[in-house]
C-alpha cells in the first residue's frame, strides 16, 4: 500500500513488501538500494553516517532533530559517509553550533549520499522491529517523477547482507600508524607520545574513535588491513592484538579472518581484545555461530549487564548480526548480556586474557560506561610484559 503523499514529493522509499513513503529529498539525488534500520541516539548523527559498519544501510533516525549542529571534519568517524543513505522525520534546520563548517544538506550532497525527510518515522521503525531490516530502495529526484514499481522490485532483488564480506570494501588499503587520542577541552586532539604497549589493530571497519581510545589507554597502534595473515601482524611484534568493528555478515569476513585469529589464539599468549564485528570474529574463531537479527540493535541507550561484577553498563550498539551464546564451546564464558532482549554482548577465554564485546565503548556517539575495557586491555599486556 502507499502512504499518503505530499502535493510535491522529491524522494521516495520503497520497501520491498510494497509499501512506500513519499518526502522531501536532500542530499544527492539518485537512487540506492539497501537494508533499512533505525537508530535510536539522540545525537551524533555525523557519526554515524561514518561508522564504517553502516556500510549496505540506510540508517531511520527517530530522533527528529537531525541537522541543528551541522558538520564538522573533527566528527567524521571515516572519510566520507558509509551508510548508504538517510531518513528523517522532519527537513534539517540551518546548523546552529559553533563548531559546525558545514551544513548536513551540503555536506551530502558533495559526498554522493541521498536522504529523505517528512517520514513518519515512528511508523516506519514500528515496522522495522515487527517486520524485521526490510530492503528498500530509496530515490532522490527534484522532478518528483519516480517509477515506483521499479523500485520496489530492485528492494525485493537485492540480496541482502547475509554472506557479504563489507570489511573488504571499509578496510585501509595499506598498514598506517595511529597516535591521536581522544578529544578533550580545550587542547581538542592530542598526540600520544609516550606509548607503554605495542599494538596491531585489525580493520575491519574501524572507527577514529576506537584508535583515539587505543592511543589513550597508552597504545602505540599499528593499523594492518581486514585481510592481514597472522604472520604479517606478528612480524610487527606487538604485546596485544585489537580486532575492530565494521560491517557485514562476520561468516563472510571469517572466511580469511578466522584462521588468522585462531593462529594468532593456538601460537601465541598475545592480549586479544574484539569489539562489534571483531567480538563476532573472536567467537567464530573460538568455534561459535553467529546469527541474522530481526532488526539489531542500533542507538546509544542500550543497557548491558557484566556477569562477574552485576554491573549494567548503558552502551552505543551498531550490529545487525549477533554471537550464538548456545554455541559458546567450553573454557568460553559469556561476560556480557543485553538487557532489552538477553542476547550474548561480550565473551572471554577462562584461562587468558583474550576477550570481546558487542557494544562500542569509545562511545562516539553515546555514553562512557565501557571505557574501561580498553584499560583493561592495557592492563592485560602490562601484566604479560611483568610476568
Amino acid at each position: 500500500m502507499a502512504v499518503t503523499a505530499p502535493s510535491k514529493p522529491t524522494a521516495c522509499l520503497a520497501l520491498a513488501d510494497g509499501t512506500v513513503f513519499y518526502g522531501t529529498g536532500f542530499g544527492a539525488t539518485g537512487e540506492t538500494v539497501a537494508e533499512l534500520c533505525f537508530n535510536t541516539a539522540l545525537t551524533g548523527y555525523q557519526e554515524i553516517m561514518t561508522d564504517p559498519s553502516y556500510a549496505g544501510q540506510i540508517v531511520t533516525f527517530t530522533f527528529p532533530h537531525i541537522g541543528n549542529v551541522g558538520i564538522n571534519p573533527e566528527d567524521d568517524e571515516t572519510g566520507d559517509p558509509v551508510a548508504a543513505g538517510m531518513v528523517v522525520k522532519w527537513d534539517p534546520t540551518l546548523a546552529s553550533n559553533w563548531r559546525a563548517t558545514e551544513e548536513l544538506k551540503a555536506w551530502l550532497t558533495r559526498t554522493g549520499r541521498i536522504a529523505i525527510g517528512g517520514i513518519d518515522t515512528r511508523r516506519l521503525t514500528r515496522a522495522i522491529r515487527q517486520q524485521g531490516a526490510p530492503h528498500v530502495a530509496l530515490a532522490h529526484n527534484p522532478d518528483g517523477e519516480f517509477d515506483v514499481e521499479a523500485l520496489v522490485a530492485k528492494a525485493r532483488a537485492w540480496s541482502g547482507l547475509e554472506g557479504m564480506d563489507l570489511a573488504k570494501e571499509v578496510t585501509c588499503d595499506q598498514s598506517y600508524k595511529w597516535d591521536e587520542m581522544r578529544w578533550a577541552w580545550p587542547e581538542g586532539y592530542t598526540r600520544q607520545e609516550a606509548p607503554a604497549h605495542k599494538v596491531v589493530a585489525v580493520d575491519f571497519g574501524a572507527k577514529r574513535n576506537i584508535l583515539r581510545c587505543l592511543a589513550s589507554a597508552g597504545c602505540d597502534v599499528t593499523v594492518l588491513p581486514a585481510n592481514a595473515t597472522a604472520e604479517e601482524i606478528l612480524a610487527h611484534n606487538p604485546d596485544g592484538v585489537f580486532l575492530s568493528n565494521g560491517p557485514g555478515d562476520p561468516a563472510a569476513t571469517g572466511e580469511y579472518a578466522v584462521p588468522m585469529i585462531k593462529t594468532i589464539l593456538d601460537n601465541t599468549d598475545l592480549p586479544v581484545f574484539g569489539i562489534c564485528l571483531g567480538h563476532q570474529m573472536l567467537a567464530l574463531a573460538l568455534g561459535a555461530k553467529t546469527i541474522k537479527m530481526n532488526h539489531g540493535h542500533h542507538g546509544a541507550n542500550h543497557p548491558v549487564k557484566e556477569y562477574e561484577t552485576g554491573k549494567v553498563e548503558i552502551t552505543s550498539m551498531n550490529h545487525g548480526f549477533a554471537v550464538d551464546a548456545q554455541s559458546l564451546p567450553e573454557g568460553v564464558k559469556e561476560t556480557h548480556v543485553s538487557l532489552f532482549d538477553g542476547s550474548n554482548c561480550g565473551i572471554r577465554i577462562a584461562d587468558r586474557p583474550v576477550f570481546s564485546v558487542q557494544q562500542h565503548p569509545e562511545a562516539s556517539p553515546g555514553p562512557q560506561d565501557s571505557y574501561y575495557l580498553f584499560e583493561r586491555f592495557a592492563d592485560a599486556m602490562a601484566q604479560r610484559k611483568a610476568s
